[in-house]
């Protein structure tokens, strides 16, 4: 019985020693391209990528022994689920490994851009003392609208707690889920009550571009405005027109719709984006700590012992 897993992209080493605890073989090739993939993928009943590429139609078809294809991470987006499953291929991924990583730099973001640390920083390097310009605000008190209540969702409630701040939630998929950290209330109660919006949802056709001039054109007060998700949920040209006209009064944004240079730099909004003192941009590093990169093997690990028996 082929018992082979590719692991085609990095991963900490505790899932490969997991995965050869319950017999498996692991082919560690932290560095193999896609084509590469396309090539050997046959031989190996599993899958274990990142986000080095596409796990698309070509992928699941040349890969026709496999029994699982594990996600590193917390999205599905760049595998193609619904075709994989269509051929008794078991998905899995790692939403808990990250979640506490995602809140914390959400927090970190939502921080910097009310108390303007980002500008604040480099004027005072530019020999800039500007205290007015600088004045922030005070989080607490403030009305914190939380799209999506998941595992990123709910940690991120769970460590505004201390915060003194009223936090609110929307879930189209979910009912019922009000706890001691968030209120569930409509899209209507987030549109009219919010002084933050987080994202906290996955990439599907419904969500993609999402985030547009016309979404934010309902929002009653100016908000500050994080992005901790996927980058093509947000039209980033609608988030530069709304911080023009006052309406975001800061942007955190961990992810892009383009990410990566040299393709990011070539789109027409860049500049504008990079230039822009309200906005805080990090290379899609959220759920990218040191102990997630661990936490992210061990929920793969775990899960990998369920299903492995069955095959």
């Amino acid at each position: 019985m082929n018992r082979k897993i590719l692991i085609a992209d990095d991963l900490h080493p505790l899932f490969k020693e997991e995965a050869e605890k319950l017999g498996f073989e692991c082919n560690d090739q932290p560095l193999i391209s896609r084509e590469e993939t396309l090539n050997i993928i046959s031989n190996y009943c599993g899958l274990v990528i990142r986000t080095k590429f596409q796990v698309d139609k070509d992928v699941i078809d040349a890969g026709c022994n496999l029994k699982f294809i594990a996600r590193a991470g917390a999205g599905m987006d760049n595998v193609n689920e619904e075709y994989a499953r269509s051929k008794g291929i078991i998905c899995i991924n790692a939403p808990k490994g990250n979640r506490d990583a995602v809140a914390e730099h959400a927090i970190a973001m939502l921080l910097s851009l009310m108390n303007n640390l980002f500008k604040a920083n480099q004027e005072i390097r530019k020999g800039i003392w500007d205290r007015e310009g600088n004045r922030g605000w005070e989080l607490k008190g403030k009305t914190i609208g939380i799209i999506g209540y998941g595992n990123t969702g709910q940690s991120f409630a769970r460590k505004l707690s201390g915060f003194e701040v009223d936090v609110i939630a929307y879930d189209k998929y979910k009912t019922g889920f009000s706890d001691a950290y968030a209120k569930e209330v409509s899209m209507e109660q987030i549109v009219k009550h919010a002084d933050v919006l987080s994202l906290h949802i996955p990439l599907t056709r419904e969500t993609q571009q999402l985030v547009s001039d016309e979404y934010l054109f309902h929002f009653k007060k100016p908000i500050f405005f994080l992005n901790t998700s996927r980058g093509e949920i947000v039209n980033t040209q609608a988030i530069l027109n709304n911080i023009k006209l006052g309406k975001i009064l800061g942007a955190g944004l961990d992810v892009l719709e383009v990410e990566k240079f040299p393709s990011l730099a070539e789109q027409v909004w860049f500049k504008v984006l990079a230039d822009n003192e309200k906005v805080i941009l990090s290379p899609h590093i959220a759920g990218w700590t040191f102990e997630s990169y661990r936490r992210i093997s061990e929920v793969l690990a775990e899960k990998l012992k369920v299903f492995s028996s069955t095959f």
